[in-house]
């Protein structure tokens, strides 16, 4: 597939679903944008009638590494939690919108298909969290599970190291909080149970919307709105604390889904809920413009410029605070339909936190008191 840079001031030609070459339904991205870090890259031209080497199925590759490190400090003062681990780069979700797109290009891919394409396994993940939560300076903090890509993607399907971590987790007694698109999560509720009930792990399920359509092009892989009120419904059930992310909201896409989410996440057991606004950083900016011009002819501009409305002019922001909320009209419109909602189906009304007084190393006669 050719590498190219999309030219965001260019509008892309509606996508024809009946020509597969040139829409890849069941992905977000529809081409492979540069990567910043490199110099030269190799490309593949596809001349017509003379070559045939182009497969439109695009397969997923997964390509198993063994890093060195698997806990990350998060220096990000606007992001809920100090540390997160991520077992897999990439996702096969597919999520256009994804921030975490960018960080693609560190292993030598593009933000665009290869994101979704070819994804990083680290098959040492559960041996490196061990490791990590030995050293005798480590003070329990709650760690994200997910804090870049989707720890439940469809890779965790035969890889399980989601649940390996989760099983080093439970035996620490280490706090942590996990964020999914996927209904795979609950093929762990048996280890999840046991850390609800030492209030050592809670859960956010990132729902983005009810419209079916929307979400198979936004998010291509991802599980279905209902499924995902099923997983708050069995876990809060099972006593794991339940949440979700509604994020990110983007104008005149999905905005005015947020109440109706919030309503239905409470009646299925979810008790805090959070959100995100569109930010376009990046690679981002060209492949969510491409993608937006295909599938919403009709009200690309629109929504193009409530968002460049609701960062100053631009589609992205980095100012911590404001970045993930976006300011002006529109942007406070959407903070004050949160609170509203929030607080008439009681989200966020409780006072609650991780248990760090268990944690314990393997050997020790008792844990550490905080």
């Amino acid at each position: 597939m050719k590498d190219i840079t999309h030219n965001p001031n260019a509008k892309p030609q509606p996508k024809n679903k009946d020509d597969e070459v040139q829409y890849h339904t069941g992905r977000g991205a529809q081409f492979n944008t540069k990567n910043k870090f490199l110099v030269n890259e190799i490309t593949k031209e596809h001349i017509e009638g003379i070559d045939d080497w182009e497969d439109i199925t695009l397969p997923t590759q997964y390509i198993e590494e063994e890093v060195k490190t698997i806990v990350n400090k998060v220096d990000s003062p606007d992001v809920g939690m100090s540390y997160s681990m991520n077992p897999y780069a990439g996702c096969e979700h597919g999520c256009i919108y994804c921030y975490a797109r960018n960080v693609h290009e560190y292993w030598g891919y593009s933000a665009g298909m290869d994101f979704e394409q070819k994804i990083i396994v680290k098959k040492n993940a559960p041996q490196l969290l061990r490791k990590f939560l030995m050293h005798p300076k480590w003070d329990a903090t709650p760690i994200m599970l997910s804090g870049n890509t989707d720890c439940y993607q469809p890779a965790e399907q035969k890889y399980r190291l989601t649940r390996g971590m989760l099983e080093v987790c439970n035996e620490f007694n280490q706090p942590v909080g996990i964020l999914t698109k996927n209904s795979w999560i609950l093929k762990d509720k048996d280890v999840l149970q046991e850390m609800g009930k030492k209030q050592i792990v809670s859960a956010m399920v990132s729902i983005t919307s009810f419209n079916e359509d929307l979400r198979r092009v936004m998010e291509p892989r991802t599980t279905t709105a209902k499924q995902k009120l099923k997983v708050i419904n069995e876990l809060s059930s099972a006593g794991v604390r339940m949440g979700i992310m509604m994020g990110p909201m983007i104008p005149g896409l999905n905005e005015h889904e947020m109440q109706r989410i919030m309503k239905a996440a409470r009646d299925n057991g979810a008790t805090f809920t959070a959100y995100t606004f569109i930010r376009l950083n990046g690679a981002i900016k060209f492949l969510f413009h491409d993608w937006l011009y295909k599938n919403f002819p009709d009200r690309a501009d629109k929504v193009w410029h409530l968002i460049e409305n609701s960062h100053d002019g631009k589609v992205n922001d980095t100012r911590f605070g404001v970045r993930m909320r976006g300011e002006g009209p529109i942007a406070q419109l959407v903070a004050q339909q949160y609170r509203k909602y929030g607080k008439l189906y009681g989200m966020n009304a409780e006072e609650w936190s991780l248990d760090r007084s268990l944690f314990k190393r393997p050997g020790d006669v008792q844990g550490k008191l905080f």
